[in-house]
């Protein structure tokens, strides 16, 4: 997210203020306003909002100096302060419309041509499906050629019922269909998509009007595009004087540095924010929280976001199962893999990284595409072993080598990949034993149903190419150090394992990448 460009800047301003002892208070205050104020101004967040934050923050700072004993105090202060101002500028301070369960919400989309208005129905169409609503779209966008189709293709693939015509041209009795048809059918939450349009088209406000006066509507929703920065404020405006909304949503987050101008920029006409995309795909769709938002700016992570991520992807059987054996202390192949498919469903990780705190950066180390390729290669790995070797702790593999030798030749890879999978499942093996009794995993994290350590989640780049290339080719010259590494992570899990040849250890334990690498997975070499 280029998002992260600025919350990178705002957090070195403030490191910068929290690390300076030269300086008097004042003018450490005052350079670290200046950074935080041109980093904001460069995300095209509005002059007279940033100001403000400014002077508020400053105000702040300056007036509870006195009250603040030492410096640990002081720095909590400017800490806090930075980021109650920060929630402050993107919040719409207005609560939205929030769908009830067994009753017939009406949910109306409008928005300006290309904002991602279809694609926004069928992502919060899907939200509400997974929270157990029956749910259901309306296609009344009779005015872009497609319009239906695309509508038609994105909730097929989604699962989501949905209504449309490629004959009747009046958007108005197509709406009207469409609603009476979902009511009738006891259809929970029903989203109507309309025409995109522009503030000049008077003929299409109309038509936006007549089309609410008819399906009367209790949510109207407006969709933005996240791209056009604080100009989000005149096109919603423009909108709201045509045809009364209650919510917005903003797109592509993911891909402009205007993003925080636009959220600012929305907030200031005190409409909330409810959901901001991210990417193209289905559940790249954030339920929008201010404090949830700076937070992940900032790096400080949103651990709340991620658990409602997780469970809105995940197979809540698997997920049972999963934790059924975590609970035992157990982390079979195939709880390994389910974790796998589960993540790569969550969407791009840098997404996920950025709910973690302190994981923000660590995809610098790897490029996301790198990352991602190796999560399907494990995935597609696995998918060459039999019901007995995903069930197993991995050890089968140990004491009959020639089955690694099968699943390389199955899955097109190497038996060297095959092995480094292995001990990836062995690593988080490790941590469901340690978890065992209530205990959290090294890096885990409680009440994270089926996924133990979190940010040592297999695939991402807690261990560098260059390093696993090292370790790769220590194995290639010594083949039986797998076997003693394999023996090392499960003893170290509590749980025996085999004796290693000692003199082929005492080589291991002197080579410094294969030290490295163990420590990389919390292992005391």
């Amino acid at each position: 997210m280029v998002l992260a460009d600025l919350g990178k800047r705002i957090n070195n301003a403030v490191n910068s203020a929290l690390s300076n002892s030269q300086d008097d208070y004042t003018t450490t205050v005052d350079v670290m306003l200046k950074n935080i104020v041109t980093a904001l101004l460069e995300s095209d967040v509005n002059i007279k909002l940033v100001f403000a934050l400014r002077n508020n923050i400053r105000k702040t700072l300056l007036e509870s100096k006195s009250r603040s004993v030492n410096s640990a105090q002081t720095k909590k202060l400017i800490q806090k302060t930075v980021f109650d101002e920060l929630c402050h500028l993107v919040d719409g301070e207005t609560q939205p419309y929030v769908p009830k369960k067994r009753k017939q919400n009406v949910v109306m989309f409008v928005g300006l041509q290309g904002s991602g208005k279809t694609t926004s129905c069928t992502k919060l169409a899907v939200y509400y499906s997974k929270r157990g609503f029956k749910t259901g779209l309306v296609c009344a966008d009779t005015f872009r050629a497609g319009a239906f189709d695309q509508l038609k293709q994105n909730a097929i693939k989604a699962r989501i019922p949905f209504y449309g015509s490629y004959t009747e041209t009046n958007p108005v009795k197509v709406a009207q269909e469409g609603v009476a048809k979902f009511k009738k059918e006891k259809f929970e939450v029903i989203i109507v998509d309309t025409s995109g349009r522009h503030r000049q088209e008077e003929e299409l406000f109309q038509e936006m009007v007549e089309i609410s006066q008819v399906v009367k509507p209790n949510q109207t929703i407006m969709v933005l595009d996240a791209s056009i920065g604080q100009a989000a404020e005149q096109q919603s405006k423009a909108f709201k004087d045509s045809s009364d909304f209650g919510a917005i949503i903003l797109t592509k987050m993911d891909g402009h540095a205007k993003g925080g101008g636009a959220i600012s920029a929305v907030a200031a006409t005190k409409t909330p924010i409810i959901f901001i995309g991210t990417g193209e795909h289905v559940h790249d769709f954030e339920k929008f929280s201010p404090k949830s938002f700076v937070s992940k700016l900032l790096g400080i992570g949103d651990i709340e976001s991620l658990l409602e991520h997780f469970q809105t992807v995940s197979n809540k059987e698997d997920t049972k199962a999963t934790m059924e054996n975590i609970q035992q202390g157990k982390f079979t192949l195939l709880d390994f893999q389910k974790q796998m498919q589960t993540i790569m469903k969550m969407g791009p990780l840098s997404n996920i990284a950025n709910m973690i705190p302190g994981m923000g950066n660590m995809l610098n180390q790897v490029s996301e595409e790198e990352t991602t390729k190796r999560m399907k290669k494990m995935v597609f790995v696995m998918d060459s072993m039999t019901k007995q070797e995903l069930e197993s702790d991995g050890r089968i593999f140990i004491d009959q080598p020639g089955r690694i030798v099968r699943v390389a030749r199955g899955s097109g890879t190497s038996a060297l990949e095959v092995e480094m999978i292995l001990m990836q499942q062995q690593m988080m093996a490790r941590m469901a034993q340690s978890t065992k009794g209530g205990q959290r995993g090294p890096g885990g994290m409680p009440g994270m149903p089926g996924m133990p350590g979190m940010p040592q989640m297999p695939g991402m780049p807690q261990i560098s190419p260059s390093m696993m290339q090292q370790a790769q080719q220590k194995l290639r010259q010594n083949p039986g150090m797998m076997k003693n590494m394999m023996n090392m992570f499960n003893g170290a899990g509590g749980s025996g394992g085999g004796m290693p040849n000692m003199d082929e250890m005492m080589k291991m334990m002197q080579d410094p990448q294969m030290q490295q690498m163990a420590q990389q997975f919390g292992m005391g070499m």
